[in-house]
């Protein structure tokens, strides 16, 4: 049985949802800005975040949010933060092309304790409770059995912004190329890490991401049974926003090519 908070969680979600649903069909009209190097947002990103806000604050008025789009709001101290992304994929989304998501977090102090994250398009909404287990529209996920790199299927985030070290993330494309099953990049890694939670993918990694682009993912990759840490191979991949997911064998692996080829990580 859902918790409270997961409940109004997924309900915030699927009122997202609804919002993309019909939105889809209208892209040529929506109004976008540019908010930096191949980073956009549109009038969709505000209407889903001010949604889920509004739903969350109704809920839990004490809670702080914070969201891609308005930042930290709420009480100046509290022991909950909503952590969200209204739309995760936003440049698919206005290509039309189909994988996108709306990905909700609950931080409990330091540690995340609810997540979901619901796709539009396919129908989907994945949830974690913290020690209750990883869920795919109800029905309990894990990771893949895999156990080599060889035989794996690898998520990625290739580099946008300009700050992004290309080199580094070449050299560690370059090395997956020739020992992996193949390379996928999608372009939404809260549905990446959700993947690797239900078996898709087995291993993701990629670097400068913010905390709203893996705070539920990383949960459900946890809850599944995999393993989730920054570039080091420390927890503190919500600050540091350098990510590699994966199941416990093939995620060892990833994490020393990446590792290696990163050196010393900012």
């Amino acid at each position: 049985m859902s918790s409270p908070m997961l409940n109004t969680a997924m309900k915030a979600a699927r009122a997202a949802c609804t919002i993309l649903n019909r939105a889809v069909d209208n892209l040529s009209t929506l109004e976008v800005h540019k908010k930096g190097h191949s980073d956009y947002v549109s009038e969709v990103d505000v209407a889903c975040e001010r949604t889920v806000v509004e739903i969350l604050r109704e809920a839990y008025p004490r809670h702080q949010i914070l969201g891609e789009e308005n930042g930290l709001t709420g009480p100046e101290k509290s022991e909950f933060q909503w952590i969200i992304d209204p739309l995760d994929g936003t440049t698919n989304f206005l290509h039309g092309f189909p994988q996108y998501a709306v990905s909700i977090a609950l931080k409990r102090e330091n540690e995340i304790i609810e997540a979901v994250i619901a796709d539009p398009v396919k129908n989907e909404i994945f949830t974690a409770t913290r020690g209750v287990g990883a869920f795919l529209n109800g029905r309990r996920i894990r990771v893949s059995k895999r156990t080599s790199m060889a035989e794996s299927l690898v998520g990625a985030g290739f580099p946008f912004r300009k700050t992004d070290d290309v080199e580094a993330f070449m050299k560690v494309f370059s090395q997956l190329a020739k020992t992996t099953s193949g390379i996928r990049r999608a372009g939404a890694a809260s549905l990446d890490l959700a993947y690797v939670a239900a078996g898709r993918l087995d291993a993701f990694w990629e670097p400068n991401l913010k905390a709203w682009d893996i705070a539920a993912g990383s949960l459900l990759v946890l809850e599944a049974g995999g393993l989730v840490t920054d570039f080091k191979g420390e927890s503190d991949y919500l600050s540091t926003g350098q990510i590699v997911a994966g199941t416990p064998k093939v995620f060892g692996q990833l994490l020393a090519v990446v590792n290696k080829n990163y050196g010393d990580i900012r």
